[in-house]
Formats: C-alpha cells, sequence, structure tokens
C-alpha cells in the first residue's frame, strides 16, 4: 500500500513538473517559439546540410556553406544505427523550451530520489536545481547543446550512486549506462568533462572508505567495476560521434597548432591560454550564486535601457564644446563597457545565481549532511568555483591547462561553474532530510549549526549592504582611470541601487528560511509547512530572476523563428519587429539578405560570397543563401582560423585580394546594411586551376607568409615535406590546359580537365586529410596540401575525369561499434533483470517441509 502510495506522489510530482514548465514557456500555447542567438546562426550555417538530406534523404558529412567548407560533424549531422540519439529525441517530446525544463527537473528528482528516497525533499531539490538562472541564460541564447548535456547531469550521478552508495548493482548499471550514453550524445564535451571532474571527488571519497573500512573494499571494487563499464558501454553506443569529433578535432583549433609565433608554438595541442581564459568569473564574481546583480547582473540588464538615456542627458549637461565632446568620447570607448555589468569578464548574458536560499541550505548541508556525500561534494565544489577564475587564479588553471589531460580543449572557464549548480542543491537537500529526520543529529547541534550559520549569512549580507560601496567599489579599473567623476558617480550610484535590492531579497529569503527552520525545532511549525514555504519562496525568489533573462520578449511568430533571413519588409513586420531586441537585426539585415539571394538566383554555380557588412566571421546570413568565406562556429579549422587571424585581423589591401581569390570569392558583398553592394571579383580564381610553378617552402610559417604574395594561379606553394609526391610526376606549363567543375554536391565534386602536359590541379577545397579521396577517370589517387588550406592533385596530361568524394571512414566503423554497445546494454540490463527478479522469487518460497 505504502509503495503505491509513493508512486503516486512520484506521479504527481511529474506533472508538476510540466505544468511548471509550461506555466514558464506560456507563449508555446499560442504558437509561437523561441527565438534564440546561436539557433538562428546554426540554421544559416547548416541550409545546405539541411537542404541536401531533405533533397536526397541522404547525409553529407561535409558542408561548404561555412569558412570554405568543413565536416558537419559539429553543425547536426545524423548518424545511421544511432539509437541512443533517437533515445535522446523521444525523452525531449516536448516542445522547446519546455522539454529541457522538464528534463531538468525529472532528472534532478530521480537524483533527490536515490539520496534521501523521499519525494518531498526530491521535488524540492528538482525546484532548485531546474530554475538555476545559468540554465536559464543559456536557453535564451540558444545553447541547446549545452542544455541538453546538463539535463543528464543529475540522473547520471543517480545512477552512480545507486551503485556505490545503494549497492542496488544492477539498476545502478542500467541507469548510468543509459544516461552516460545520453550525455555523450547530447553532444557537449565540455560539460560532460566538467561532470567528471567532480566525479572524481566521489571516486577518491568511496576509496578512502573502503580504505578506512566505512564500505567493504569489495563493494568499491565491484562498484567501480560496474561504473566502468557502464561509461565504456555509454561512450561504444556513441562511437561514430565520438570516432568522428575525434578526429575532426585534431584537425581545429582544439589540435595541434600549426604556427610558431608569440601566442604559441608549433606542435602544442590545444588553444593558446589566453583563448581559453576569456571568460574567467571574477572571484568576488563568485558571490553572484547569492546575489544576482553583485556586480550589475548581466551586459543587458533591463534597466541598462534608462541608465544609457541618463548617461546622454548627463554627457549634454556636463560637456560644451566640440573638443571636449571629442575628447569625452575617445575616454567613453576606452573605459565604458556596460552600464549594468562591471565584472572581470569581457561580457555577459546574465549571472550564474544559484538562489540566495539554496546557497544557504547548501551551507547548512555541509554540516548537516551524511559524511559520505559532504566531503566530495564540498572538494568538488571548492575545485570548480577556483577553476571558474581563470585567469584570477592562474596558478591553478596554469597547472591544469598543462598537465591536465584535455583540459586545454575547452574555453570559458566561467561555464565550469555548472557542477556547482548541481551540487548546490544535493546538498541542500541531503542536509535538510537530515535536519528533519535523523535523530542522531542533536537539537542543540541543529541549533547551534542554525544560529552560526543563519546569523553569519545574514551579518554578511547586512555587512554587503552597509559598506557594499567601500568594499565592492561598483566599477572598473578601466572606468575609473578614463571617465569623468560625474559619470562615474552616477554609474557607482546606480549600480549599488541594483545590488541592494537583490541584497535585501536575499536577506529577507534566508531569514524566511531559517525562519521556518528555527520554528520546526522549537516544535511550533510542521516540518510540511515548513517545506512548503522554503519551496514557495525560492521558487518565487529564481522564477523572478530567471524572467530576467527568459521571459516572452524571447518568443516570436514561427516565421521569424523558423526563416529569420527576410528578404523583404513590410508594416506588418515592422509592426511586430518594433521594440524586441531579439528581432531587430532580422529587420535591419532585410537589404543584405536580399542582395545576397539576388545574387545566388542570378548564379547558380559553385563559388562563395565574402560579406563584410554583417561581420564576416560571426554571422551566417551568407551562409543561407550561398557559400561563404565566413561564418559562425566554435571548433573551426586550424589552418582556416590561421588564414583568418594572419590576413583578416588586418585588411591588407593587396593581399586579402590575394586570398579571397585563393577562396574563390566571386562576389563581394560591401557598403552598408541600409545599401548594400554586390561586387563581382574579378580575381576569384575559380573552382580549379593548374599552375606551372611549384614554390617549396621550410615551414607553415613561411607557407601561410606566401600566399599572400604569390600569383596563387600560375604559382602553387608547396610544404617541402611534400616534395617526394613529385616524384616521377613532372609539372610542365600549358597555356591551353583548364579544368572545369562539372558537378557539384558538398561531399562530391566532378571536374573535366584538358593538358597537353603534366599538370598540378588546385582547389579551391579545404584540405582535410581524411575522408577524402580524389578519382581520376575512376582510378583512386593520392592528393595533397598547396597553398596552406587546400586541396592539390597531379593531373596526367591528355583529356581526364576526376573527381573528388568525401567518405569517411569512421563513419562506418563507428556505426558497428554503437550497435553493438547498444546491444550489449539491452543483453546485460535484461539479463540483470531476469537474474534480480528470480532471485526475488526464489526468496519468497516456501521452504519444503
Amino acid at each position: 500500500m505504502a509503495k503505491n502510495k509513493n508512486l503516486i506522489y512520484i506521479a504527481i510530482s511529474l506533472v508538476v513538473f510540466i505544468v511548471l514548465a509550461f506555466l514558464y514557456s506560456t507563449p508555446v500555447f499560442t504558437g509561437k517559439q523561441l527565438f534564440q542567438h546561436d539557433i538562428v546562426q546554426y540554421r544559416g550555417g547548416a541550409k545546405e546540410l539541411l537542404d541536401y538530406r531533405a533533397d536526397t534523404g541522404n547525409e553529407t558529412y561535409w558542408s561548404d556553406s561555412m569558412f570554405g567548407g568543413m565536416p558537419t560533424y559539429q553543425m547536426g549531422s545524423q548518424f545511421k544505427g544511432d539509437i541512443i540519439k533517437q533515445v535522446d529525441s523521444k525523452l525531449n517530446f516536448l516542445p522547446r523550451p519546455v522539454n529541457y525544463l522538464f528534463l531538468l527537473f525529472g532528472g534532478f528528482f530521480l537524483l533527490g530520489m536515490v539520496a534521501v528516497r523521499n519525494w518531498k525533499y526530491a521535488l524540492l531539490g528538482a525546484t532548485f536545481f531546474g530554475l538555476s538562472t545559468y540554465f536559464y541564460i543559456a536557453i535564451a541564447a540558444g545553447h541547446n547543446g549545452k542544455i541538453n548535456t546538463i539535463e543528464y547531469f543529475a540522473p547520471l550521478l543517480a545512477g552512480i550512486l545507486l551503485v556505490y552508495i545503494r549497492k542496488s548493482y544492477i539498476w545502478g548499471f542500467i541507469v548510468t549506462t543509459l544516461f552516460m550514453g545520453l550525455q555523450i550524445a547530447a553532444n557537449h564535451p565540455q560539460m560532460t568533462y566538467y561532470l567528471f571532474l567532480a566525479l572524481g571527488f566521489l571516486f577518491i571519497s568511496e576509496l578512502i572508505r573502503a580504505i578506512l573500512q566505512k564500505a567493504p573494499m569489495k563493494h568499491f571494487v565491484i562498484s567501480s567495476g560496474i561504473i566502468a563499464a557502464s561509461c565504456l558501454i555509454g561512450v561504444g553506443m556513441n562511437s561514430q560521434r565520438i570516432m568522428a569529433n575525434s578526429e575532426y578535432i585534431k584537425e581545429t583549433v582544439r589540435g595541434k597548432q600549426i604556427l610558431t609565433n608569440k601566442d604559441h608554438s608549433e606542435g602544442n595541442s590545444g588553444m593558446d591560454k589566453k583563448s581559453i581564459l576569456g571568460w574567467s568569473y571574477g572571484r568576488l564574481e563568485t558571490l553572484n550564486l547569492f546575489i544576482p546583480r553583485l556586480m550589475g547582473g548581466g551586459s543587458q540588464e533591463p534597466e541598462g535601457k534608462e541608465m544609457m538615456a541618463k548617461i546622454q542627458g548627463l554627457v549634454q549637461e556636463n560637456i560644451s564644446s566640440q573638443a571636449e565632446y571629442n575628447n569625452f568620447m575617445q575616454n567613453f570607448q576606452e573605459g565604458f563597457a556596460s552600464p549594468t555589468y562591471w565584472g572581470d569578464q569581457p561580457g555577459t548574458s546574465g549571472p550564474a545565481y544559484q538562489g540566495a536560499i539554496v546557497c544557504f541550505l547548501a551551507l547548512l548541508g555541509f554540516f548537516f549532511a551524511w559524511k559520505k556525500y559532504r566531503y566530495w561534494i564540498l572538494g568538488a565544489s571548492i575545485l570548480t568555483v577556483f577553476l571558474a577564475w581563470g585567469s584570477n587564479f592562474m596558478a591553478l588553471s596554469d597547472f591544469f591547462i598543462d598537465f591536465v589531460p584535455f583540459y586545454n580543449k575547452f574555453r570559458a572557464p566561467s561555464s565550469i561553474l555548472v557542477v556547482v549548480e548541481l551540487l548546490f542543491p544535493l546538498i541542500a537537500i541531503i542536509g535538510l532530510y537530515r535536519f528533519f529526520t535523523d535523530e542522531k543529529l542533536t537539537e542543540e547541534y541543529k541549533k547551534k549549526v542554525l544560529l552560526y550559520v543563519g546569523g553569519g549569512t545574514l551579518g554578511f549580507v547586512l555587512i554587503l549592504l552597509i559598506f557594499g560601496k567601500a568594499l565592492l567599489g561598483f566599477h572598473t579599473e578601466n572606468e575609473k582611470t578614463y571617465l569623468p567623476p560625474f559619470l562615474l558617480d552616477y554609474l557607482v550610484d546606480e549600480r549599488l541601487k541594483l545590488f541592494r535590492i537583490d541584497a535585501i531579497k536575499a536577506f529577507i529569503y534566508v531569514a524566511i528560511a531559517a525562519g521556518a527552520l528555527f520554528l520546526v525545532l522549537k516544535q511550533k511549525l510542521n516540518q510540511n509547512i515548513a517545506l512548503i514555504i522554503i519551496g514557495l519562496v525560492s521558487l518565487f525568489d529564481l522564477w523572478s530572476v530567471n524572467k530576467r533573462y527568459l521571459n516572452d520578449d524571447n518568443y516570436v511568430d514561427k516565421i521569424f523563428a523558423e526563416n529569420p533571413f527576410q528578404t523583404e519588409s513590410s508594416d506588418l513586420m515592422a509592426e511586430k519587429v518594433q521594440g524586441n531586441p531579439n528581432l531587430e537585426p532580422i529587420l535591419a539585415n532585410v537589404n543584405v539578405n536580399k542582395t545576397l539571394e539576388t545574387i545566388a538566383e542570378k548564379d547558380k554555380t559553385h563559388y562563395r560570397i565574402f560579406n563584410n557588412i554583417l561581420g564576416t566571421f560571426s554571422e551566417t546570413n551568407t551562409s543561407y543563401f550561398k557559400s561563404s568565406i565566413g561564418g559562425y562556429h566554435a571548433v573551426k579549422l586550424r589552418r582556416y582560423d590561421d588564414v583568418i587571424n594572419e590576413y583578416f585581423q588586418v585588411m591588407d589591401s593587396v593581399k586579402v585580394p590575394n586570398i579571397l581569390g585563393l577562396l574563390n570569392a566571386k562576389y563581394l558583398v560591401l557598403g552598408g546594411p541600409e545599401q548594400p553592394q554586390a561586387i563581382p571579383n574579378p580575381k576569384a580564381n575559380g573552382n580549379a586551376w593548374f599552375v606551372s610553378d611549384l614554390k617549396f617552402v621550410e615551414s607553415p610559417n613561411q607557407e601561410i607568409k606566401a600566399i599572400g604574395v604569390i600569383n596563387s594561379k600560375k604559382t602553387a606553394v608547396i610544404a617541402s615535406s611534400d616534395k617526394k609526391y613529385f616524384d616521377g610526376k613532372p609539372v610542365q606549363a600549358d597555356s591551353t590546359a583548364f579544368i572545369n567543375l562539372t558537378k557539384y554536391q558538398p561531399n562530391e565534386l566532378e571536374f573535366k580537365s584538358q593538358s597537353k602536359t603534366p599538370q598540378l590541379a588546385v582547389f579551391s577545397e579545404i584540405y582535410y586529410p581524411h575522408g577524402w579521396k580524389f578519382f581520376i577517370d575512376e582510378k583512386e589517387v593520392p592528393y595533397i596540401k598547396a597553398d596552406y588550406l587546400l586541396r592539390a592533385v597531379h593531373v596526367p596530361a591528355g583529356n581526364h575525369h576526376v573527381r573528388m568524394v568525401f567518405e569517411p571512414e569512421v563513419i562506418e566503423t563507428g556505426k558497428w561499434f554503437s550497435l553493438i554497445s547498444f546491444g550489449l546494454f539491452i543483453l546485460l540490463s535484461g539479463f540483470g533483470i531476469f537474474w534480480m527478479n528470480k532471485n526475488k522469487n526464489e526468496k519468497v518460497q516456501p521452504k519444503a517441509i
């Protein structure tokens, strides 16, 4: 009876999660959709991939849409036999973002049930975790892969705890394997990596417990073996994805460096430290977990518009001459970044707010929780906070970048705080559960801890409220240096007001929670009522803060969400766009989009466009209509990124046109958003060309320097290591020779060539050493790299058919590993459940007399 009652409560909790998710996302009821910046960029960058899939029913693992061409492994490619991804799709059945919120709630509910085996605390913890502000900021930005990964954090940890803590080996194996597979399938390795850094503390904790005989060593060995097997099988289910990405990563900015310069040395692996540590959390900024606008919140807080209007008024009041104004503007641009945010990061969409009550209860949890949870959660939390500081704690960051495997593959260390956002709610509900139910904790001990932690927390907030201006400053060093006193004083006063509002709220929320706990100790308040009070106050707190960053303004009409690259404007569109900062770029870019569309419709051949209006390397509008020189992607091919840094950071009027010629930029889109100009580029080399000159160079640095100054239509720059390719393969000039593109698909190109002498054909296609195959008259031939980042092949004299096709073997190999791993999971799970039920039945059978 009790079991059935518990199942009813669990079912009710799941319904509550669905209701909460829909209530937060009410615009979905009217058919509106989230407008997410990164998803808009994805729609543009993946257009060629999506069109190819729709037209052919097949998948292309290469697309020419961005950066001259790149694999699609990080652009939403689909893999045959990818069963675990189909499971992920089924779990995310609700409309976005309801699906994410429901799974964040539901996943932590499972973790809570494993940790404390009580639905009330699991429900409370689920709201603590599922309403973490960072998740809503990430959803608003369109970091769907990140959220998809994080939603499987809690259930994966639940599976591991089932094995280590609950000794439920079979169910623990099933849950761990399934959610390990789903986590990898979500395809955000950085988040998974950070989680496993924290899980390392759990492993060490269990090992120490076994050594100290707090738990049997046999159990530790068996549990560790089960978890290791679960993780291996979960990874194995994603073999295609992992193998393809592993192959790809080696050739990207996350792989080995090719050039030697001031930032890095040839052969070093990963990104340079400056790129890795770009978004480092400030030390004081960590308190944003407790007070959201301790440092102003986000760079674009709602109050920011009013502050900017006031700043303009102050400038008019205090500056009288043009010379004074010019000097002010120069200093203003140097010293000012945001009216609200004044932290250590270059900018931010919002704080990693965890909730005042959650942080307070987490502090209590470190005193009340069982030791088997307390120490590893504390250690993991401290490490992740320190790592989030990045450049503000270089001793630790240097160590991890230089010595900890794979850490240098990831940037933006501030995002590691997602681990704290998982662990604080967990330790909070464990501590709360023991506070209310564990008779081993004396009333005197509870009162003492509650007094010290509650009083200390409230006292800390009071100190900040009274002395905050002196302690926190509310300005950056740049602002103090460059801004005039009238403006600096205004900014400090306004930021202080924002801080005080949130600090007072934090004080009130903590006081309510501490008061409720104290009244329970005094037996003047029922435990359940106290839980409801804590839950509702925390819900109100997090909900109201989250609405600053993900609210109704983030939802737009379906037409804008699904086709953000509009080419026609109208009064109706202007009316819908007006006042919505998310949609204003759509209207502003209409003329540029129309220009791009016109180019694509008039010239249907294969070429690329250089768009210098919208930010070449931070937009995908161009890619939506035609192949682009630029694009928007965090994991670019290393060679292409090197060329961007070498030539496009400083626009040399002689060298840049040479590079655009190599990349077959047939059209340049210049001017401004209102009156864009499409200019044909006479220097475009075309899709392929024959060269008569070979320039051998000794180093990558010489190679990349040379391509900016040579006549690339006649000369190819070749690495000296490829000299052997030309043994027995002469290259001779023939002014009548030609090679023309006859067929284009993103993963297969065909050319017709004619020459009287042997030639080296250079293709305006990005070099990638894995998966591309060349055929001359259907006979496979080797190819090499030319001009630092292009493909080239030796073509004999005569008339020939040249074909290149992208057929990565890793996809087919990975498919079988994925299928075998999933089959092994089903087989072992089925056997385990059968064996468990058999033993259960044997235990209840009466013994023979």
